[in-house]
């Protein structure tokens, strides 16, 4: 079974991975840091949340 997220997550973290394709890895550390430059979000929770997405997505999309 996999997580279920909120679709403003995925929503934002498939607007990243759109327009800047080449920042992201399938690492979660350097997603996070990434999530952090690129967006601004007001807790750290909802950067993890972005960014672990964002990793699973890369990581489906290799």
């Amino acid at each position: 079974m996999g997580n279920i997220r909120p679709r403003f997550i995925k929503r934002a973290a498939e607007r990243l991975v759109r327009d800047y394709p080449e920042r992201f890895k399938p690492d979660f550390e350097h997603n996070k840091r990434a999530v952090s430059e690129l967006l601004i979000l007001p807790s750290k929770r909802l950067r993890n949340l972005v960014a672990g997405y964002l990793t699973s997505l890369v990581k489906r999309m290799e």
